[in-house]
């Protein structure tokens, strides 16, 4: 599938606060901890626990969210179709760094150990 402009906006345009809860409930669902979601979004976004907090609070949308952080260099390591989209396909920079991360929590939920999520080289 191939992402459109009103597609990438629209991603663009959510918040990371709305999305989050629904990170957290999907892994939790299955058995996973929120201690394991943050370490996978600090693994891609080098973010820290009170930086993460900050944005959620501030409602950021996934433009700034994304704008805030330092990409991990091996996220370009992360392959496979989510939402219909294989990710490494995604041509949008911006929409290609959310599918990396609903990819990741995606794999968190379905029982991945964390070493294979958090991808070296």
């Amino acid at each position: 599938m191939k992402t459109t402009a009103a597609h990438d906006e629209r991603i663009a345009k959510m918040t990371f606060a709305a999305v989050y809860p629904h990170y957290l409930t999907k892994v939790e669902k299955k058995g996973r901890t929120k201690d394991e979601l943050h370490q996978v979004i600090k693994w891609l976004t080098g973010i820290d626990e009170k930086k993460l907090q900050k944005l959620i609070a501030e409602k950021a949308t996934f433009e700034t969210f994304f704008q805030q952080v330092r990409l991990n260099p091996n996220a370009r390591l992360i392959t496979g179709v989510i939402c219909g989209y294989r990710v490494e396909e995604i041509k949008n920079p911006l929409t290609q760094q959310v599918r990396y991360l609903d990819k990741l929590v995606d794999e968190l939920a379905k029982g991945r150990s964390l070493n294979k999520i958090l991808r070296s080289s």
